[in-house]
This record gives C-alpha cells, sequence and structure tokens, in this order.
C-alpha cells in the first residue's frame, strides 16, 4: 500500500522573527516534490508569523500542546487554542520532553487522545536511550511507549509515528539504514497485531535522529520509512534536500 512520503521539520526552541522569515522564503522558492508532505514546527511564538507567510501546501505543527482543554493552566497552550488559529498538526511524545519534562507514556497517550478529540494530526514520537539499545530493549521500550496511546485510540487516521532513538538526536550518529528499518518493520509488525492490519499499513513510519542531506537519500530507500522528522537540519538550507530525498523513497 503506497503511504505519502512525509518531512516533518522541527524547529525546537530556536530562531528570531528575521531566522523564520528567512527560512519561510527559502522554502517558498524551493522546487519541492508534489509527492512528499511538508510539515514545519515552529516555536509557539513564531507560529502566526510562519502561517501567515508560507506556501499553503506546506503545513504548520506545533511542537507540544496541553493535555486537557482551555484552563487554569499557566504557561500551557491547548489543542483547543491550535485548532482556533488553524494549526493542523502536534508534535507529542518527544524524548527531550519525555526527559526534561517527565512525560511519562501515560502522558504522552492522553494528551494524542485529547490533540486527536479536537481534529489536530499527530506526530507522535518514540524511540530508545543508547543504553537501552545496548541492553537489547529497543522494542521493549518502544512497545511500552505505544501501547498506551493504542488502549485510547480507535481511529490512526491522523497520526504518524516518528521513530527518534535517543542516542541519535543531535549527535551526529544515525541509524543505519538496517537499523531504522528493523525498527520500523517491527512497529508495523506491532500494529497489525494490535490494532489492525489495516492501520499497520495505512500509518506511516518516520525516522528522526540526525536526519541529514548525507543520510536522507539512503535512509528513504527502506521500505518501511515513510519519511523523516528533521531536527537541525531543517533549520538549514540543506532541509530542502532532505524533502526531495522523499521522490527516491521505495
Amino acid at each position: 500500500m503506497a503511504r505519502k512520503f512525509f518531512v516533518g521539520g522541527n524547529w525546537k526552541c530556536n530562531g528570531t522573527t528575521n531566522s523564520a522569515h528567512e527560512l519561510v522564503d527559502k522554502l517558498n522558492k524551493a522546487d519541492l516534490p508534489s509527492s512528499v508532505e511538508v510539515v514545519v514546527a515552529p516555536a509557539f511564538i513564531h507560529i502566526p508569523l510562519v502561517q501567515s507567510n508560507l506556501r499553503r501546501e506546506i503545513a504548520v505543527s506545533a511542537q507540544n500542546c496541553w493535555i486537557k482543554g482551555n484552563g487554569a493552566y499557566t504557561g500551557e497552550v491547548s489543542a483547543d487554542m491550535l485548532e482556533d488559529i488553524k494549526v493542523p498538526w502536534v508534535i507529542l511524545g518527544h524524548s527531550e520532553r519525555r526527559a526534561l519534562l517527565n512525560e511519562s507514556e501515560e502522558t504522552v497517550a492522553e494528551k494524542t487522545q485529547y490533540a486527536l478529540s479536537k481534529g489536530l494530526s499527530v506526530i507522535l514520537c518514540v524511540g530508545e536511550t543508547l543504553e537501552q539499545r545496548e541492553s537489547n530493549q529497543t522494542f521493549e521500550v518502544i512497545s511500552k511507549q505505544v501501547q498506551p496511546v493504542a488502549s485510547k485510540v480507535k481511529d490512526w487516521s491522523k497520526i504518524v509515528v516518528a521513530y527518534e532513538p535517543v542516542w541519535a538526536i543531535g549527535t551526529g550518529k544515525v541509524a543505519t539504514k538496517e537499523q531504522a528499518q528493523e525498527v520500523h518493520k517491527q512497529l508495523r509488525d506491532w500494529l497489525s497485531k494490535n490494532v489492525s492490519s489495516e492501520v499497520s499499513q495505512k500509518t506511516r513510519i518516520i525516522y528522526g535522529g540526525s536526519v541529514s542531506a548525507k543520510n536522507s537519500d539512503e535512509l528513504a530507500t527502506q521500505p518501511d520509512v515513510d519519511g523523516f522528522l528533521v531536527g537541525g537540519a531543517s533549520l538549514k538550507p540543506e532541509f530542502v534536500d532532505v524533502i526531495k530525498s522523499g521522490s527516491k523513497s521505495s
């Protein structure tokens, strides 16, 4: 089953008004393949600027949202607010939030459930640490991260799963194409067994972890790699080359 290649750019806690304008300008001028779905996730404060100036075929995502609706939750941004300003995507469960802010698997699942209930699409991040990989616990960890979502969510049509090995994020290390394919295939098999065969075949599973123009072409050839979630490289001109690698996918 053909799954449209997906490339997300996570700008994280970076940027100024000027740099956001520059990134948008580069994307607006780029010759991008129509076969690739592109989403960028600026910091909350830059979302209106990016929305107002970015070409229509590239969607905008938030990098997080609150677990519930509006209320007395100082400093939080709810899915209701994102829906109100027509932000269609949100990244949830990123390893930086799991590690630095102690977001649990259950918290991520509840956030996902609520975001979906408000009509948002979710980039759901999962991944293991280096210690866990070296202890042969990779898929045990990932299945524990996905299970709570599966117990709360019935409709997966608005979920993209991002496999991001923690040991590869921002380190310059990257999973080999074989390592990425192995985990993506295990994830797809898990979805088939625990959710449904249809969800398994339709859900896009993307890779994140030091993705760059140097490795994206090779990674894109793998049958179960349906795209990328790009961090640092999404702030650079090479992000366009990463997007174009989607036209080389298997």
